[in-house]
């Protein structure tokens, strides 16, 4: 999950060959000859350099080319109910025709004996991916473009009328933050590599000082999860996100906790996981945290700055915590070979940081 080049139309390509990630291609193409309407072999399968979990790959015909996301390899330990391609595809085709970008899904193919992993084919959609949150090589007016678009984005999906969308039942009622923090204590519990301190008083102290807006169960929409700059696909010349990518942890929840989650960029510094601290953001365009949270808050309606930044703090403990969690599954995966880019190991370097800048907000709330 550290800074990458950022290719000029979509995410880098490598070869498909590596192992545990190879695709069995005349599998996957006799399947799509009898099941996605329109496609037509020969096949040629590149996966996509990052993705730290669900590994992608670019499908390219004569015709035209598609986008795969599947399971890790069948040699894989998969932690519980992680990977969860099947409620991408269901997500992104509920949103389709929203307010809310997302490439077009084609098919989804849950059987496993065809390649040995279920996966689902998407449109290809042409497009920048933005790596790195400081927007190098763009004026200061392109890059508040591109903050002001992300912002659009997210308070559009959090609007996102779910009941609608066909996605009432995407995710569970109420205890948003409780059933989080448990869920993600046990998936560090589960890949523990070496103890980290940290995480052990983030499990005991967070569920203790979850505060009254947290707990406000008329507060549910869809959250992505995982909402940030390199999750988004931009057009290639104008700040217009075409789609949202990455949906693996999406459900319904607190969309606090969602928006709070992209705005950890501000406090982590740019070589620990993509953030901006540090900079000099009003040289460059990019607008300080409290505009961004105004703008949020003004787009949705849901809370005043004033009163969501009285407990930002928590906020943003949470969100490192539950960072922190998965970048030790990354560090499993990178210790049981089953990690899906090359930048895993850098990753997975980063959960004790991650844990440390946690306790350190959570000390301050």
């Amino acid at each position: 999950m550290t800074d990458a080049p950022s290719p000029s139309s979509a995410r880098q390509a490598e070869a498909s060959t590596q192992s545990p990630h190879a695709i069995d291609t005349p599998a996957l193409e006799g399947w799509l000859a009898a099941h996605l309407p329109g496609f037509q072999g020969p096949l040629q399968v590149e996966k996509f350099a990052g993705g730290q979990s669900n590994p992608t790959y670019r499908l390219i015909t004569p015709s035209r080319s598609y986008v795969m996301r599947a399971k890790p390899g069948p040699v894989a330990k998969l932690l519980p109910s992680a990977h969860a391609i099947e409620r991408e595809f269901r997500v992104m085709s509920g949103l389709a025709g929203t307010d809310v970008p997302v490439a077009r899904m084609h098919v989804l193919c849950e059987d496993e004996s065809v390649i040995g992993r279920a996966f689902y084919v998407m449109e290809h959609v042409d497009g920048r991916v933005l790596w790195d949150q400081s927007l190098p090589g763009m004026t200061p007016a392109q890059r508040r473009a591109h903050y002001l678009e992300m912002n659009r984005v997210l308070a559009a999906l959090h609007q996102v009328d779910f009941h609608a969308a066909g996605l009432g039942d995407y995710g569970k009622p109420g205890n948003y933050f409780e059933r989080q923090i448990g869920r993600w204590s046990k998936q560090y519990l589960a890949s523990i590599t070496q103890p980290i301190p940290e995480m052990d008083r983030l499990i005991e102290w967070l569920p203790a000082h979850i505060p009254a807006m947290a707990r406000d169960e008329a507060m549910v929409s869809i959250v992505h999860g995982d909402y940030r700059l390199d999750n988004l696909m931009f057009h290639p010349s104008e700040p217009r996100v075409l789609a949202v990518l990455d949906w693996e942890l999406s459900t319904l929840g607190h969309p606090l906790a969602d928006f709070s989650y992209h705005c950890m960029s501000w406090h982590i510094p740019p070589g620990m996981f993509r953030g901006i601290a540090g900079l000099d953001i009003a040289a460059l365009g990019i607008p300080s945290e409290q505009e961004y949270i105004a703008w949020y808050c003004e787009r949705t309606g849901f809370a005043s700055p004033q009163a969501l930044m009285a407990d930002w703090n928590f906020y943003l403990a949470y969100n490192m915590f539950r960072l922190a969690a998965i970048l030790q599954g990354i560090a499993k995966r990178v210790e049981d070979g089953t990690a899906s880019s090359a930048q895993a190991r850098q990753s997975a370097a980063g959960a004790r940081p991650m844990a440390e800048l946690a306790w350190s907000f959570a000390q301050r709330a």
